[in-house]
């Protein structure tokens, strides 16, 4: 597809020369003479590049070049004038201009600032879609914008479309059968059936009739024969939570069906093929278990093709003023209460929590919140314990003097701080007021300077507050 120039030149002789000069290019040359035209033609279809003269019979070109600019039009902008100085040009580069060329110039001047410019522009949209895709607030059921979770993101958008084992750990409550269905989603299997079994929930005698299904009369009370999960999942994906939790014996079992894909029902003798993806998880150190001799080693480099490690909600301290909003609106919505937020005192002690029951716990404390408690907005007598231990945190010890961060960590090691170094939570905190300061208080326009979320920035001055 030829790149579109848009070309705004009131004087027709130099529009013919400039065309001349693009014409031996692959690019469909459009020209305009005056500004109204040239507005026309932004608001119906942005161009890839604009080559705009500065004086145009019924208005400043620096007019149409800060329109561009402010409303984020997905096209470069090249100056072409004859009054050229360094405050103009300054002027023009400041509103977004790619560059800015002085009248006369020729035709190779003219085509590599158009090539420099289209290449740009390509550069451009391939860092945008990066950063669209690196960070994501939400992502097939799953909250945060940390560090931590846009690599667990990046694995899943990786081990999705292929057809390996994946083996996923975390603490309780970090989100397992989330990931696995997310693995799922994005897979070419989307559309047939996900299994899941919880291996730690199920008596044991009967874990291998729940994975393979069992005939009429297998065992005492099988009064019908009945299809297990290996069976209902083919052509799908089949979770196995908990893996560790399964007994030795039918381990050995689970090796020979995930390695031949056929397995034989409880009391059958028929043998059956199934098409399963595997996906496992669980909450313990995996090679731990295979070196005290309660997980196969052969099962486990069988599982173990591509692992994910969920990370626990302590790691993602970004992400729990986020998470909180969030759940917060779904409970809201669900239980027709209207709490518009968190106090300043609530956030805090929120936030310092260490959160041992991850995401889960998480979303029980603000569900317990909403449940039993009106009000605009949460406050800390709402919060339960153990988040809020009664009777020993009241809400004026939540207030925080200027320039200290409101975690007890900083206070028991004020007394060995180093001469000229200062805590991370100071210096990012001045890096950030610095950069609001810069942008006279726009937000979103600092937190591009500082190639963070504004988000984050939101988040990290209520909790400073």
């Amino acid at each position: 597809m030829k790149k579109r120039i848009l070309l705004v030149e009131d004087s027709p002789s130099l529009a013919a020369v400039y065309e001349s000069y693009l014409e031996n290019n692959d690019y469909a040359v459009s020209l305009v003479e005056t500004g109204k035209e040239a507005m026309l033609r932004l608001m119906q279809s942005p161009p890839d590049v604009v080559l705009l003269d500065l004086k145009l019979p019924d208005m400043d070109g620096m007019d149409i070049l800060c329109y561009i600019h402010d409303n984020g039009l997905p096209c470069e902008v090249i100056i072409i004038t004859a009054h050229g100085s360094i405050d103009v040009a300054v002027d023009a580069m400041q509103n977004g201009a790619f560059d800015f060329l002085v009248k006369p110039f020729d035709a190779k001047r003219l085509t590599v600032t158009v090539g420099n410019a289209l290449e740009h522009r390509t550069l451009s949209k391939e860092v945008e879609s990066y950063r669209e895709s690196f960070s994501r607030h939400h992502y097939e059921g799953f909250i945060g914008e940390s560090l931590p979770m846009q690599a667990v993101y990046r694995i899943i958008d990786s081990a999705a479309p292929s057809n390996a084992t994946v083996f996923i750990t975390g603490e309780s409550g970090t989100g397992k059968e989330v990931c696995a269905n997310a693995i799922h989603s994005r897979s070419p299997r989307k559309n047939a059936p996900f299994i899941a079994l919880n291996c730690g929930a199920i008596p044991k005698d009967l874990m291998e009739s729940e994975i393979f299904g069992h005939v009429k009369g297998a065992f005492t009370g099988a009064q019908a024969a009945r299809d297990g999960a290996a069976t209902r999942a083919s052509g799908g994906t089949l979770f196995l939570d908990e893996i560790c939790e399964m007994d030795l014996d039918l381990q050995t079992k689970l090796l020979r069906f995930i390695q031949t894909g056929t397995f034989q029902k409880v009391g059958g003798s028929q043998l059956e093929t199934v098409d399963v993806r595997f996906l496992c998880a669980t909450n313990r150190d995996p090679w731990v278990e295979v070196s005290e001799g309660r997980f196969r080693e052969d099962l486990y480099y069988r599982l173990h093709v591509i692992p994910v490690e969920l990370p626990p909600l302590r790691a993602r301290e970004t992400d729990v003023k986020l998470l909180m909003d969030s759940l917060l609106r779904k409970y809201n919505d669900e239980e027709g209460k209207s709490f518009s937020g968190y106090s300043a005192e609530a956030t805090a002690l929120m936030m310092e929590f260490p959160w041992p029951g991850n995401v889960r716990q998480l979303q029980n404390v603000v569900r317990n919140i909403v449940v039993l408690n009106n009000g605009e907005k949460v406050e800390v007598e709402m919060i339960p314990p153990p988040v809020r231990v009664p009777g020993s945190i009241a809400p004026k010890a939540l207030k925080t003097p200027p320039m200290r961060a409101p975690t007890a960590v900083h206070d028991t090691h004020a007394a060995i701080r180093v001469e000229g170094v200062r805590p991370l939570w100071e210096v990012e905190k001045e890096a950030i007021e610095k950069a609001i300061e810069y942008c006279e208080g726009n937000i979103p326009k600092a937190a591009a300077l500082l190639d963070v979320s504004a988000s984050t920035i939101y988040r990290k001055r209520e909790k400073w507050q």
